[in-house]
């Protein structure tokens, strides 16, 4: 039976007086794809963001209720923001690695934690681009910009960075929205063998990539968590008429 990785208890997030996030309470299954679905300003990335407290550099951002990872609140004074992302990681919408080597890129959070060894850095710079699915494309140019990647492997080495520090879970906020077809089947093969090794959760407006890699799927509306469950639940039998509606392409 998978353990719980992250349970969210009436969750609600403010913007000023806007109420983005409203009243939602969920799991999250460690070694599962949970994907997060609805229509655009329905309350996905900011529920997403909530999970390592990304939102705490928002301004005017205001939390209440509880997120437990591995039964511990993140919110609480006494966590370590810094230690709650190296174990929770996140991939953001547009690629964006750093104007720096390949090597460099995946080695930089390792830098961050002190990790100089020469040795090390380099088997760990492997190790995470072959997790990442990128290391036969790019193993005899590591010392080249980044930037002159393809906007796929630049996304999957952002994966890689996220990776070398060894995090639990991994937050995506729509990883394959700018990316084209080909890209994205690499993106989704990947994560099906990422979930083997960490608990994942993804933000995605596309239904067909939702249905493809989820165990798990939540639908969000106007802020509202609609419904959760199987991807099959979800998708062939929804509880709600709200969420047969969407799957279904009637709006959004």
């Amino acid at each position: 039976m998978k353990q719980i990785t992250l349970d969210i208890r009436s969750l609600h997030v403010y913007y000023d007086s806007f109420h983005a996030v409203n009243n939602v309470s969920m799991t999250i299954l460690e070694h599962t794809i949970t994907s997060i679905i609805g229509p655009s300003g329905c309350g996905k990335s900011s529920f997403l963001r909530v999970m390592n407290r990304m939102n705490d550099l928002v301004p005017h951002a205001r939390i209440m209720g509880e997120v437990l990872f591995r039964g511990a609140n993140i919110y609480a004074k006494d966590m370590c923001e810094i230690e709650l992302r190296r174990r929770i990681g996140m991939v953001f919408q547009k690629p964006n690695p750093f104007p720096f080597s390949i090597f460099d890129n995946v080695a930089f959070g390792l830098r961050i934690q002190k990790k100089h060894n020469k040795t090390f850095l380099r088997e760990r710079v492997e190790e995470s681009l072959r997790r990442a699915a990128l290391w036969d494309e790019v193993y005899d140019r590591l010392h080249q910009s980044a930037l002159e990647l393809s906007g796929g492997q630049q996304q999957r080495l952002c994966i890689a960075r996220a990776l070398a520090i060894y995090p639990d879970i991994l937050l995506m906020d729509e990883p394959c929205a700018s990316l084209d077809p080909k890209a994205t089947k690499r993106i989704e093969e990947l994560l099906e063998k990422l979930k083997e090794e960490i608990t994942i959760v993804i933000v995605t407006h596309n239904m067909q990539q939702a249905r493809r890699i989820s165990d798990y799927v939540a639908f969000f509306h106007t802020g509202e968590l609609v419904e959760w469950g199987t991807s099959e639940d979800i998708f062939d039998h929804p509880q709600k008429q709200l969420t047969k509606e969407y799957t279904q392409g009637l709006f959004g």
